[in-house]
């Protein structure tokens, strides 16, 4: 879109609620556009399941928000990928809002900002975010694998993510100021009838200690004033402390305008509209008593519906023609900024028996595979081992979906090797891409791998000219990213980072599955992810990281 142009709605936030905002107002046929400066999906793909969204029976976090995606951008809505820094909503007519890439202007403003956790503030909280203390269990549950681990929280995430991480914990421990959890009775059930799960009642986390990972926890019951502390088992190296204590309202930036409650939430009214006319808002950074899935869904589609009322009345007011056009809802699959594969269900055409790729994946990856524009050999080191010879099935299988990209494969001494399994990205002409990959890009990593080839073989997502010169102008970098292959941020940190290596031939970037290397996560105390490391260095970035963000963290570092 032009500078210039004006949208009938601008929605900030790409969560359920902006989601659902996006849907009903695409729908209208409204001409919109939904902002995100993160992860499309906000909070709900760091859930496991999610089990109580209307007719549908369980669902992981992330297919539901593609999904809804997915249905937004069928009814027309646009998407952009940008950090929103400024606003200007005073204006009777005209509001704007301002990116770091650019300035937006629409009719009317559907604030989706949603929440973020909540952290308790205890002694050595920050200190050990990333080396035991985390707030993702799907991203780093099975980092803890056979150790003990402790939820803090009584609320439903608190409930839900105790009984998931069982999956991989030796034994969970909930501990919760309150006498019990606060969920509906089903949702505590199921987390009191796990065996492998105690719950510890008015117990609060007053510090925790460590070396390099943590070692020691120490609590308080609010009732007795009783201390107890958790030393760590002979044989562990550390245990976990994931923490589910509600969440704080992303209302800093709208506070000067707009009228918050006591705990910063928005206040809106039944339309949704705040005190600002023609400004509504949805989701959890609204003022309400229950926030789920579900009510923020409810939320985006009364915003919207109301948006689209105050638009018409608003047109009709200044004599601007009302165009109603349908939007054509033909399925498709597109490059996102943040996401290789749109997560879809298109009708299979054909009968292909496969065993890493179905037939419905491969027809996503077609359109993105059919830009590319020159060869790409997928190069594996291997040792025979087990996991070397599932990987060269895989990348067998994967160089089959297209002629432009190739596979060869190279026996080595393991005594020379480096860490198995193992491949890397070369040009055609036998030039190395930087780019890496310690361990099978499956699950989310391989969108990825996709992006990688798009990034190298094809015409590559579009970057700001500014940032392209910043990156290419970076000294040489070997860029490690620790991954968890059911983490939903880990491969945006990748797919950033090995974009940086496709533009810049003195940047390397390598994606390690720290499951199959527990060594490389012992030698960086690693217990989250993403996990980037430069260098070699002893200095970890962990958590989800933009690409402006990682390009800065470089040049700060040399």
């Amino acid at each position: 879109m032009t500078k210039d142009h004006i949208y009938d709605t601008i929605i900030i936030g790409g969560g359920p609620a902006g989601l659902s905002a996006g849907i009903y107002a695409g729908r209208a046929t409204m001409d919109t556009l939904i902002i995100e400066g993160d992860q499309i999906g906000g909070q709900v793909v760091t859930t496991s399941i999610v089990a109580n969204y209307p007719a549908v029976e369980t669902i992981d976090g992330t297919e539901l928000v593609n999904k809804m995606q997915q249905q937004a951008k069928d009814f027309g809505v646009n998407f952009v990928a940008d950090t929103v820094l400024d606003y200007n909503f005073n204006e009777p007519y005209i509001k704007t809002v301002t990116g770091k890439k650019d300035v937006y202007s629409a009719r009317s403003i559907i604030i989706a900002t949603g929440a973020k956790p909540h952290e308790v503030g205890f002694e050595g909280e920050h200190e050990f975010r990333g080396r035991g203390v985390a707030y993702c269990s799907t991203c780093d549950g099975e980092l803890f694998s056979g150790l003990e681990v402790f939820v803090i929280g009584g609320g439903y995430a608190a409930a839900e993510e105790a009984d998931y991480l069982t999956r991989f914990a030796r034994h969970v421990t909930v501990v919760m100021r309150s006498s019990d959890f606060t969920c509906a009775p089903l949702t505590a059930d199921r987390a009191r009838s796990n065996d492998r799960i105690t719950i510890l009642p008015y117990t609060e986390v007053v510090s925790v200690t460590g070396q390099d990972y943590l070692s020691e926890a120490h609590f308080i019951n609010n009732q007795t004033h009783e201390t107890t502390t958790y030393h760590l088992a002979p044989d562990d190296n550390t245990f976990g402390m994931f923490i589910y204590v509600g969440t704080d309202p992303q209302t800093k930036l709208f506070k000067k305008d707009i009228t918050l409650d006591e705990n910063q939430y928005i206040l809106t009214n039944s339309t949704g509209q705040s005190n600002i006319p023609g400004v509504f808002a949805a989701g959890d950074v609204i003022s309400k008593p229950l926030r789920q899935i579900v009510t923020a869904a409810s939320d985006g589609a009364n915003a919207a519906t109301s948006a689209e009322l105050y638009v018409t009345a608003l047109k009709k007011s200044l004599n601007i023609a009302i165009s109603r056009q349908v939007p054509n809802k033909k399925a498709r699959t597109t490059l996102s900024q943040t996401s290789a594969i749109e997560e879809r269900q298109p009708a299979v055409t054909q009968n292909r028996k496969s065993h890493w790729f179905a037939n419905e994946l491969v027809q996503q990856l077609q359109p993105i595979f059919n830009k590319l524009e020159q060869d790409i050999v997928l190069s594996q080191l291997t040792n025979n081992s087990e996991k070397s010879r599932e990987l060269t099935a895989f990348l067998q299988e994967f160089s089959e979906l297209n002629s432009h990209i190739q596979f060869v494969s190279k026996t080595i001494d393991q005594s020379t090797a480096h860490h198995l399994p193992y491949f890397k990205l070369m040009t055609a002409t036998g030039l190395d891409t930087g780019i890496q990959f310690s361990g099978i890009p499956t699950g989310h990593e391989l969108n990825s791998l996709v992006l990688a080839i798009y990034n190298t073989a094809g015409p590559g997502q579009t970057i700001d000219s500014q940032l392209v010169e910043r990156i290419k102008k970076l000294p040489k970098t070997a860029i490690a990213i620790g991954v968890s292959l059911t983490c939903h941020f880990c491969p945006d940190v990748v797919a950033a980072c090995q974009h940086i290596a496709a533009l810049n031939p003195h940047v390397s970037a390598e994606m390690i599955d720290l499951q199959l290397f527990p060594d490389i996560r012992e030698k960086h105390h690693i217990m989250s992810v993403p996990a980037m490391i430069f260098n070699q260095s002893d200095q970890v970035i962990f958590g989800s990281q933009s690409l402006e963000d990682i390009v800065t963290a470089i040049e700060t570092t040399n």
